[in-house]
């Protein structure tokens, strides 16, 4: 089966076509390898994902193209007809999104757009596409279930994804396409990504340097292990969306649809406040943070929690991997690939 996988250099992007490789697919991916963060750990991810095709036997094609650039895109499909497609791909970062606003317009839904149009005239069987726990803004109504109501963003990039929603809604009603958006919460491992809070504090505890925490630690994040994200993705990349029998739409409910799109919450379920978080690195690195406490940033959200009973209910598993297990493993690997 031929698998395309769109930001194949990023994080869950990496992660997931290892899986793939490893499960006998051929894997294409897309990247255009910008320098939002180093390149040269993509390119590290790349590597890796070239050996673990060699080892297997499977194939491993990269594509360098920009999604917004619709005939690149179009020639992807049209050259490799993908029957199932992962858009991971997108501009990340809610911080970055106010001060970059255009990189999301034509990343996440100029590009998005490009995608969903090469799957409806590829006659796809399966779309599943990132979204993000950032879609629940302004809600304060923990745990987050995707019965709630997701009209409050508070930053771009969650506009951005709930946007990403609706499209693929859209077209699954429209043109019959199946698709799955997979709302993620915090994610974190080995191979992360080096804006995100477990990267940053573990280099600078490290180099002996204060780590800025925000709020003034009065945080609480569901973090989410790769190793989770990535067996729920195949699980639900290999039951594709189907329409809700159920759905009444005389009482319409956000989580269902006539149409065969579904939507699922991807967390570990088990919120953890952000000291404790920083406790589980300090514990792993056997070395005590220097910290300096701030404000809440503009964009930013106090608390995330994810109910996840539908996503179980769907493919029969839910993300367990305890935190201080998880960061023990990233450490690990970052001591490692740093040499540290």
């Amino acid at each position: 089966m031929t698998v395309l996988v769109t930001g194949a250099a990023g994080f869950i992007g990496f992660h997931l076509s290892q899986r793939l490789l490893e499960g006998g697919s051929k894997v294409i991916g897309i990247d255009n390898l910008n320098s939002y963060y180093d390149p040269l750990l993509k390119e590290a991810r790349l590597g890796k994902l070239k050996e673990t095709a060699n080892k297997t036997g499977n194939e491993f094609l990269l594509e360098r193209i920009d999604l917004e650039d619709s005939h690149s895109v179009e020639n992807v499909f049209a050259s490799n007809k993908p029957k199932k497609v992962v858009n991971l791909a997108a501009q990340a970062g809610v911080r970055y999104s106010i001060e970059n606003p255009s990189a999301y317009i034509q990343a996440n839904l100029v590009g998005f757009g490009n995608i969903i149009e090469g799957c409806r005239h590829h006659k796809v069987d399966h779309l599943v596409y990132a979204s993000s726990s950032s879609v629940y803004g302004g809600n304060t109504n923990l745990p987050f279930s995707e019965n709630q109501s997701v009209d409050h963003p508070v930053s771009l990039y969650a506009a951005s994804k709930k946007a990403n929603e609706l499209m693929a809604h859209t077209y699954s009603h429209l043109y019959n396409l199946p698709a799955t958006g997979l709302r993620f919460f915090t994610v974190y491992g080995p191979w992360g990504r080096p804006d995100m809070a477990l990267f940053l504090f573990t280099r600078a505890i490290l180099a002996g340097e204060v780590i800025e925490v925000f709020n003034h630690g009065n945080m609480i994040r569901d973090f989410t292990f790769i190793d989770d994200i990535v067996e729920s993705l195949i699980r639900v990349l290999n039951k594709p969306a189907t329409p809700d029998p159920l759905f009444n739409p005389n009482a319409p409910t956000p989580s269902g649809s006539w149409a065969p799109h579904k939507i699922f919450n991807i967390g570990n379920s088990n919120p953890t406040p952000l000291m404790e978080y920083i406790g589980a690195i300090e514990e792993a690195l056997n070395t005590k943070a220097k910290k300096k406490l701030l404000p809440m940033q503009q964009g930013d959200v106090p608390a995330t929690a994810a109910d996840t009973s539908a996503l179980e209910a769907w493919i029969g598993f839910k993300p367990n991997t305890p935190v201080k297990e998880g960061v023990k493993k990233f450490v690990e690997w970052y001591r490692d690939f740093y040499g540290v």
